[in-house]
């Protein structure tokens, strides 16, 4: 007989009141069915917690929460995280949708002890009617691949995602590797804005595990709109302070000198590319 494990699906909430029910129900079609879904509305202003109460009461498998205050991106996450009770976890923004297959096809590979996570291709799609994709990104074949093809991936900018939304974990491992402030010289208040720690729970989790697997199939769709913190934020502030959080893993849980050195160019040609001095970041010892 197959043991099916507990899969806990984290959905932090704010102010999603028109995109919720979507974003849930996508969560809901999984055809592996052994899962639970941890939303914690994190005191939406508009309907949220109305949807949300609604949906509670269609199925038991949706487990919802509301925090007294707004507690800000990152705790609110790490608050879906300690309700939660499965083996492995899959964090859903909720602005995003996730394809019925997505827990199928990722599931299997963290039967193996070596990998840490496992990703799939993701899309970004426009708010629109057509639901206009705007680009799909891949590392290439599915398989299995050492942890420093990733760790390199994402330091040195290539097709890697940032984003622990299209990945599947065990939940231990988020809860061990969510971080939710990231020391810095810039008075950066990452835990209010969300850049970093994001990509520290895929970094730190890949530094310890040998593999990580990648499922090259278009199984998550990450939406573009004005109030998503892609978006928001603008390219100068998303690059400037996930090269903060990565400066950060470098300097910690990096012991090759050539990497440091190559991070360093990275680090050097943004400083060119943006006004990164608004940002209060002069020179490379800033980022550290």
């Amino acid at each position: 007989m197959k043991e099916y494990k507990l899969v806990s699906i984290l959905i932090p909430v704010y102010n999603r009141e028109h995109l919720i029910e979507e974003t849930v129900q996508s969560a809901l079609n999984q055809t592996y069915k052994n899962i639970e879904i941890i939303i914690v509305d994190n005191k939406s202003t508009d309907e949220t917690w109305n949807v949300l109460s609604k949906l509670s009461k269609q199925d038991d498998r949706i487990k919802i929460f509301q925090n007294e205050t707004n507690i800000g991106p990152v705790r609110n996450w790490k608050r879906c995280v300690d309700e939660a009770s499965g083996e492995y976890a899959k964090i859903l923004f909720s602005d995003d949708l996730m394809d019925t297959t997505f827990l199928e096809s990722t599931i299997n590979y963290l039967k193996d002890d070596s990998i840490g996570f496992v990703f799939t291709g993701r899309e970004i799609f426009k708010n629109d009617v057509a639901r206009t994709p705007l680009s799909y990104m891949t590392i290439g074949d599915s398989g299995i691949y050492p942890s420093s093809k990733y760790i390199n991936g994402v330091l040195f900018r290539k097709n890697y995602p940032n984003s622990p939304a299209c990945a599947l974990f065990r939940l231990k491992d988020i809860k061990s590797n969510l971080m939710i402030d990231i020391p810095n010289k810039i008075d950066s208040d990452f835990a209010m804005h969300g850049i970093g720690a994001d990509v520290l729970i895929f970094l730190i989790t890949a530094s310890e595990y040998k593999n990580f697997a990648f499922v090259n199939e278009k199984l998550v769709h990450f939406r573009a709109h004005e109030t998503s913190i892609t978006i928001n934020s603008g390219s100068g502030k998303l690059l400037l302070m996930y090269a903060v959080a990565k400066a950060f893993f470098v300097e910690k849980y990096i012991k090759e000198d050539n990497t440091t050195e190559r991070f360093n160019g990275e680090l050097k040609a943004l400083i060119l590319e943006f006004d990164s001095k608004k940002f209060k970041i002069s020179n490379i010892k800033d980022f550290y």
